[in-house]
């Protein structure tokens, strides 16, 4: 069999495949520019890239695509499934590693710990005096989006003493309070009423461009907003006049528009604001977790095996997969 990777898994993954499958690393984020490799493709495996119809359509011997995470706005699912042609995602492999970047985006911020190294670094030792640092208990953050990464996120906040809200539109009130928080029918009032605002919900039509300045314009003056979701989520346009306006006092993204965002892109020149490079899943635990994961679904798939972690269940109801069984997972 072969497979086909955007860019390589990390080496516990191609430790897996190795010994049963022929691999191709295309270092590059479109797959159109190699169909020739996905001719004979039985697996794609999407990282930092996309993959989109054209692509699927013109891999006649596609039988899965997998995606190192939990994300697949950059999968053309709908395509996918349409031709029996399940994505293997992988939830649950960085819950805590963005959970953990959330948090220290968070402490960074609360602390204004990039301004000041940076003007101490200019020899301006008064940056202590700025007047911009802040404890964290006792401060509510809400959380939009309660799956499993915003469990986690408040799971840490809790121990930090801070105070919890949420919004899931997909969640009773009763499922919500469950978990200790406390439930926000509206994400509106949220914005309004919460210190620190963290985003933890797939882009979709529906959420793209859910943060705009209408958004910022009712979150207080001294509120965060932190984004480790996807960008397009937050209107980097909108959010670049928020910071440099004082609408809010800070924000944290690790996701952009356009990845990587160009040097000079306005976004990563504002004040009060900590970037990084959508980094927040690429800790050593989870880079592993989500390989392996990942590698194990595809196979699984390859063997006419029902895999229970795809984006879109229903791809099982093609008439490819009647006779099939699921996976031992």
């Amino acid at each position: 069999m072969k497979f086909v990777m955007t860019q390589a898994v990390c080496q516990e993954g191609l430790n897996i495949l190795r010994p049963q499958a022929d691999i191709y690393v295309a270092d590059h984020q479109d797959p159109n520019t190699y169909l020739d490799e996905m001719q004979e493709a039985d697996a794609l495996i999407v990282r930092i890239a996309k993959c989109d119809g054209n692509t699927i359509k013109n891999s006649p011997n596609l039988k899965v695509i997998g995606r190192t995470g939990v994300g697949y706005d950059t999968v053309d699912v709908e395509t996918a499934t349409k031709l029996g042609i399940p994505v293997v995602i992988t939830p649950g492999a960085n819950n805590r590693s963005v959970a953990e970047h959330t948090v220290a985006m968070i402490f960074a911020l609360s602390k204004n710990l990039m301004e000041a190294q940076e003007q101490m670094c200019k020899g301006n030792w008064e940056i202590r005096g700025a007047k911009k640092a802040f404890e964290l208990e006792g401060k509510t953050v809400g959380i939009l989006g309660l799956g499993a990464i915003g469990r986690e996120t408040a799971k840490i906040c809790k121990g930090c003493g801070m105070n919890i809200a949420a919004y899931d539109p997909f969640m009773t009130k009763e499922q919500v309070e469950a978990q200790g928080v406390v439930y926000y029918e509206d994400y509106m009032t949220l914005l309004q009423e919460c210190d620190i605002v963290t985003i933890h919900i797939p882009l979709t039509e529906k959420t793209k461009d859910m943060i705009t300045a209408k958004e910022l314009s009712i979150m207080k003056p001294t509120a965060l907003l932190i984004n480790c979701s996807r960008g397009g989520i937050v209107n980097e346009a909108d959010l670049v006049d928020a910071l440099k306006n004082g609408v809010i006092a800070g924000a944290g993204t690790d996701v952009f528009c356009n990845e990587p965002p160009q040097i000079d892109d306005s976004l990563l020149h504002c004040p009060n604001l900590i970037v990084s490079p959508h980094s927040a899943a690429q800790t050593k635990e989870a880079v592993i977790k989500m390989a392996t994961m990942c590698i194990n679904g595809c196979l699984s798939v390859i063997r006419s095996e029902k895999w229970p972690y795809v984006a879109d269940i229903s791809v099982y109801d093609h008439p490819k997969w009647k006779e099939a069984k699921w996976a031992e997972v």
